[in-house]
């Protein structure tokens, strides 16, 4: 039986466009002035201080911001990255420049499975910062209070098996009984090794019974025996 339920983000509980069309183009266009602007800011300085140590080479302001644009063109699951990128999207959702997307049935099966008992998460390399701006600033109103904890790329690749270890032991419920949601084969390969319920969102294509993992198109086709 099903306790928890750890869900990724993109592909799975929002739009991958809005991701790929509206966050990640606003963070890099707004990247450079946000760094100049906030460079001594302790929350800022200490993650440009990471960048410096995974580029492993000592960076001027300029430099810095070369790397990371760099590392955003490539799509760098780099963990500074991630946490400045969500910094700047604070920014971009207070201004009201954008509402963070979610499926009309994710939004309520999340809610239903709450209000069943059951404990949800959340699991995706964009920060922790990011994820809660998402859920906050959304057309369904604050939906964080929907979720008992968050988890990005400091808990490890979504791609490792170790990762998902990691987070049933920090849940402490045992993985066997835990749900995992993702549009990744990889991801839920890796989430299967660590002995949790996968299922496989394919938003975009009509779901394969051969598949290796169980597909569905949307959040209504999911039943949760719990």
């Amino acid at each position: 039986m099903i306790k928890a339920i750890v869900t990724d983000i993109e592909g799975t509980t929002s739009s991958l466009s809005f991701v790929k069309d509206v966050l990640f183009p606003y963070a890099r266009a707004n990247l450079a002035d946000y760094v100049r602007s906030h460079a001594q800011d302790a929350q800022v300085k200490k993650l440009l201080s990471d960048v410096v140590k995974e580029a492993g080479a000592e960076l001027s302001t300029e430099q810095i911001i070369a790397q990371l644009i760099q590392w955003l063109d490539e799509d760098k699951k780099i963990t500074p990255l991630k946490s400045l990128q969500g910094l700047i999207w604070e920014a971009g959702y207070l201004k009201g420049d954008f509402k963070g997307h979610l499926y009309p049935d994710a939004v309520e099966n999340l809610q239903a499975w709450k209000a069943s008992g059951l404990d949800l998460y959340v699991y995706s390399s964009g920060s922790v910062h990011a994820q809660k701006l998402l859920f906050a600033h959304t057309d369904y109103g604050d939906l964080t209070p929907l979720f008992s904890g968050y988890f990005d790329t400091h808990i490890g690749n979504k791609r490792e098996q170790s990762s998902y270890s990691k987070i049933a032991a920090q849940i402490a419920v045992p993985a066997s009984r835990l749900l995992f949601l993702s549009d990744i084969k990889e991801e839920l390969d890796a989430a299967k090794a660590a002995g949790f319920v996968t299922l496989w969102l394919t938003r975009d294509s009509t779901p394969d019974a051969q598949a290796e993992h169980r597909q569905v198109s949307s959040f209504d086709q999911i039943t949760i025996a719990n």
